[in-house]
């Protein structure tokens, strides 16, 4: 037992670290969200956007936000937002997916692509596997 309270005290300094980590790429994330993403997308519903809202994205199959005019290639891909595809997807949206109406400049930057999907896991507060199916 003392074994386990001496490896669990141990271990707590590398999870406060983890833990600030993290809070600092959701940080970083939201503010190249909004440099890189905003001037498109909202990241909720309540905020207008021409494209549709990123909040629950993660782990969403595409084409699937309601009341939003996906492209014919979107909406038939059968992709599911997985965080590679997002990746994928900012750094060549027209390459990826071929006919997509999103015109972007990429995103190809890794760092700057793991900082914006902490953002938008941060903004993923519900079980997308449902939908996805």
């Amino acid at each position: 037992m003392a074994f386990a309270v001496l490896a669990a005290v141990a271990a707590a300094p590398a999870l406060a670290a983890d833990s600030t980590f993290e809070a600092v790429k959701v940080t970083a994330g939201e503010t190249l969200f909004k440099a890189e993403c905003r001037r498109c997308h909202a990241p909720d519903a309540d905020h207008d956007s021409y494209g549709p809202p990123l909040e629950n994205v993660v782990g969403r199959a595409a084409g699937t936000y309601p009341d939003y005019d996906y492209s014919t290639a979107l909406e038939a891909s059968g992709i599911v937002w997985t965080p590679a595809a997002l990746r994928a997807w900012m750094e060549d949206n027209d390459g990826f997916m071929p006919g997509t109406k999103m015109r972007h400049v990429g995103i190809s930057d890794p760092t700057v692509q793991e900082f914006i999907l902490a953002y938008l896991s941060s903004i993923t507060t519900q079980d997308n596997s449902a939908v996805s199916k």
